[in-house]
Parts: C-alpha cells; structure tokens; sequence
C-alpha cells in the first residue's frame, strides 16, 4: 500500500518592493512521504521569491519531467523552470531548451558545495542558468516555521530577505553561484 502525501496549507503575504510585487497567496503543498520538511520550506520560499500569479507548483517527486515549480504563460509555453535540492546536469539542460529560463534553490550545505564542484563548469555555460544556494542557517531557521498550517510574510527589499511567521523572522541567505 502506497503511503499517502502528507498536505501543508500557507498563507503566503509577499511584498516584493524590489520587483513592485505585492500579493496573497493560498498555497496547497503536498509534502510526499520522502520529502523533508527542508525541501517543503525550499519549494515555498522559491514561490515566494518568484511570486506571480501564474505560478504553480509541480507533481512533485514522483514526476520527473516536471520541475518543482513553474510559471507558463497564457498559451502554455513555461517562462520559468524552477528546481530545488541538488539536480542532474541532464535535467537542468533539458529544462533549459524548454523554459526561457531555470533557477536551481540548491541546498544542503556542504552536499552543495561537492555537488557544485562537480556540476558547476558544465552548468555555468548553461545561459538560462541561475543557482542559488540556500545558507544552512536560513534552512534551520525556515524549517523551525513549519506547520501543518502557516500564515507566512515574506518581505525582498533591495535585496534582502525575511520571512516571518510572527514570533519568528528567518533572514534569508542565498549565495549565488551562477547566473
């Protein structure tokens, strides 16, 4: 017997001054029964970072030949490709001659930096490219938010990052690495 997805409600408030991106977003994440609560808080701060209205998470992990999430414009085509964790070089040039452009949320601390030191020559020529790693305290501090169900804000001005359930603000860390 399969086990089932565990599901994660989110109000998500962003105020994003640095793109004039401002908006209320309910979110339905099914966490699969392998993820960890580090990828699930990964996928929402990837959303809240590129919030849009078009926006939408993938099928998760048991499909490969969609992203974790992406945003596709009105007639289907995918504008935006996004992964987080640590993916193959194969599937992040596949998604690059699909989508206008991809961005990788890596992280893992240390696995990031063995994974970039292999990956990361082939991966830098990839134009479309953006990676990002997310710093090891940030990713302690993101998953000390998690609940079953959150009411987050998430605030990007020039910038800077903070995400906030009330009693708790986590200030985001990303590193970039190519792109």
């Amino acid at each position: 017997m399969a086990l089932k997805s565990t599901i994660f409600k989110a109000s998500l408030n962003v105020a994003d001054l640095d793109r004039s991106h401002y908006g209320e977003y309910q979110l339905t994440l099914a966490r699969h029964p392998s993820e960890t609560d580090e990828r699930l808080m990964v996928r929402l701060l990837a959303f809240a970072l590129f919030a849009d209205e078009r926006l939408e998470f993938g099928k998760g992990l048991s499909t490969t030949d969609e992203p974790a999430l992406w945003l596709k414009d009105y007639g289907g085509e995918i504008r935006l490709w996004i992964e987080v964790g640590l993916p193959d070089e194969r599937a992040l040039r596949r998604a690059a001659g699909r989508a206008d452009a991809v961005v990788v949320l890596a992280y893992g601390g240390r696995a990031v930096d063995l994974w970039w030191a292999k990956e990361g020559a082939t991966l830098a020529r990839l134009e479309k490219l953006r990676v990002l790693a997310v710093d090891p305290a940030t990713l302690a501090g993101l998953t000390a938010l998690v609940e079953r169900s959150m009411e987050l804000q998430c605030t990007i001005q020039d910038g800077q990052i903070w995400l906030t359930d009330g009693p708790q603000t986590v200030a985001v860390e990303l590193r970039r690495l190519a792109g």
